[in-house]
């Protein structure tokens, strides 16, 4: 769950402070206490951007590549276009990318800036670049400029492959890429121990290969594997864990991997694959740990790898987390809330057994008519309201908002009670009715509602023995606004 700080960039970014938008989308962009993710990065940094921030602009050029920027190309050219006018040419790559590669785009002097954006990258030595400008001047790659073996470093070939493998042409793939895997099996297996490290090229490309085999009886796919998984090639880690483990994914035995699993090499290998990011590694970890045949069963080593799965976004995990915590909410504090946590997680990624446990767990209560209602937003009365007496207003809006009841509305804790995701409501301390639940966030108004009550209580201490007293004096308070209000209105003669 996302620290006190972060959550405060949170609710700033939300509100439109530039400056909380641009480290929010830093936070993202480098995993600073959050699971690394490129694409929320890239909305926070695109809004930071839309407010005229030059550094979101350099950020975007500089971290967000094509994939992730294809989807919003149109709102996004003019953010690599600045970055490229600093000077990046990864941003005048991308730029080439997304207009030279779309036929939409017809504006001449956009075009010839991506032109100018790609021949910066090529300069720069980006293989994309040297295949894309190689596809605008109707060049192409042919057998005659493929390298040998021996000159296994060349950029062109790279180039090509990655596009290929970019556009899901895994034969065309491994027909080029095949070959080269297997001079470097043969060279990795003649030097033995002492053999040098491969580049990362080459481990990518060991590791595509042993993907696009996987399906195939082919000798070379396991051997494509370890060597790639060696190389430090994280979903070659994955593969080769789960081989050893003979299990899938979803941390499921599989009947077509004859043979006994082995599963200290698979921990292995999986450990590494997860401390790289992959949150099926620690799912699947999760699943070898409590096995009664692994001889270092751990429950709770078990339960540490769950939750590191489900916070870089495995869903089941979410899943499985959200109900291990409400199965065992009354032995730890706040259990509750982290299940309702987890279960929105989870609900986000569309588990729909993760929405039907969160209607149980924050169920809508109808609280009846009490009063919440009777100021209309921008009203006469609740300008009145909010004038005389400014903290019952807030405390009303949040009834409306959050359909609270009228001893709920009025002794809520508010400081106590935002948890990000959702309301803690729990005034059993000073109502002796009062039943502790929750009620969540769902939309960005609701958090609007909340953060705006949140900065008029931000010095209130909202006890009963703070300024507001306690519930008698708070609930006549209440019940004198409530006449006043169902008064009939004065005839002019008389106001006159």
């Amino acid at each position: 769950m996302a620290n006190r700080e972060i959550l405060g960039l949170i609710k700033g970014a939300r509100a439109g402070d530039v400056r909380c938008q641009l480290a929010l989308g830093r936070v993202y962009l480098f995993g600073q206490g959050v699971p690394r993710s490129v694409p929320t990065a890239l909305h926070w940094l695109a809004r930071a951007a839309q407010e005229q921030s030059e550094e979101a602009c350099l950020l975007i050029g500089t971290h967000v590549p094509f994939e992730v920027a294809l989807p919003s190309a149109r709102t996004l050219i003019p953010y690599y276009q600045q970055a490229f006018d600093a000077g990046l040419a990864q941003a005048g790559l991308v730029l080439a990318q997304l207009v030279l590669g779309n036929a939409s785009v017809d504006c001449g002097i956009l075009r010839a800036k991506a032109r100018l954006g790609l021949e910066a990258a090529v300069r720069a030595g980006l293989p994309e670049a040297q295949w894309l400008l190689s596809r605008q001047d109707g060049l192409g790659l042919t057998d005659g400029n493929v390298c040998e073996p021996d000159g296994i470093h060349g950029a062109p070939l790279y180039a090509w492959l990655e596009q290929a493998w970019c556009s899901g042409d895994q034969s065309a793939y491994v027909l080029r890429a095949l070959p080269l895997a297997r001079e470097l099996l043969r060279r990795q297996g003649a030097q033995g121990v002492g053999r040098p490290p491969m580049e990362r090229q080459q481990v990518l490309l060991l590791s595509r290969c042993a993907q696009a085999l996987a399906l195939t009886d082919a000798p070379e796919s396991w051997q494509c594997c370890e060597l790639a998984a060696h190389g430090g090639d994280r979903t070659a880690q994955l593969e080769l864990g789960l081989g050893y483990a003979r299990m899938d994914a979803q941390g499921r035995r599989l009947a077509t991997r004859s043979g006994a699993a082995n599963f200290k090499r698979a921990v292995r290998w999986l450990t590494q694959a997860g401390e790289q990011g992959l949150a099926d590694a620690w799912f699947v970890l999760s699943r070898i740990y409590i096995k009664p045949e692994f001889s270092q069963r751990n429950v709770i080593e078990a339960q540490s790898c769950l939750e590191r799965a489900a916070d870089l976004g495995h869903a089941p995990a979410q899943l499985e987390c959200g109900m291990h915590a409400w199965r065992n909410r009354r032995e730890g504090c706040n259990s509750d809330v982290r299940a309702a946590y987890w279960l929105l997680q989870a609900q986000a990624q569309g588990c729909l057994e993760a929405g039907a446990a969160l209607a149980k767990i924050a169920p809508c209560v109808d609280v009846g008519e009490w009063g919440q209602g009777s100021v209309a937003d921008g009203g006469s009365q609740q300008r009145q309201l909010q004038q005389s007496q400014p903290l019952l207003a807030a405390r009303l809006e949040l009834a409306r908002c959050f359909h609270l009841s009228r001893a709920e509305a009025l002794l809520l804790d508010i400081h106590a009670a935002d948890h990000g995701h959702c309301l803690l409501i729990d005034i059993s301390a000073t109502h002796g009715r009062g039943k502790r639940r929750l009620v969540l966030v769902r939309t960005a108004q609701e958090r609007h509602v909340l953060d705006r009550v949140l900065r008029l209580f931000e010095l209130v201490d909202c006890s009963v023995e703070g300024p507001e007293g306690n519930y008698r004096q708070r609930l006549y308070r209440l019940k004198c606004y409530l006449a006043e209000s169902q008064l009939p209105p004065e005839p002019e003669f008389l106001a006159a």
